[in-house]
């Protein structure tokens, strides 16, 4: 399965012990591919650097190791392309990404990009609604 992850999703997953936590193994098990592009890579490193996380830069490589290598980069060309517009605008670059990588589902706690569901042709799910559907 082909997939998004918003970048607090990620983050969630590898810095929280909670119930994210098991998204890792999910992604690293090869069960799923997340999709990332240039844009969503560049903010999931700059958020990883916010200084109330209070992480070191060797911290910060570590969890992109944890990430990012699973991954596979997708180009979006246009991000403008005929899809409906996020009502928070720095959002649409998660839903271009599902849309150009032809994701199976865009997972995520946010509430902006829960309100495209229904507007874009692809799911979008919660993580506990999304691991439910998996059984994981």
């Amino acid at each position: 399965m082909r997939m998004v992850f918003d970048t607090s999703t990620v983050v969630s997953a590898l810095l929280f012990r909670g119930t994210l936590a098991w998204l890792v193994s999910h992604w690293q098990s090869g069960s799923v591919v997340p999709l990332i592009t240039r844009d969503t890579a560049r903010e999931f490193l700059k958020v990883l650097a916010y200084p109330k996380f209070r992480l070191q830069q060797d911290d910060v490589s570590l969890l992109a190791s944890r990430y990012l290598p699973f991954a596979e980069r997708i180009e979006t060309l246009d991000d403008t392309l005929a899809l409906p517009m996020c009502r928070d605008e720095k959002d649409q670059m998660f839903i271009v990404a599902a849309y150009v990588g032809k994701a199976d589902v865009l997972v995520s706690s946010d509430a902006d990009l829960r309100a495209m569901r229904g507007q874009v042709p692809f799911p979008i799910e919660g993580p506990a609604e999304y691991r439910a559907r998996v059984g994981w």
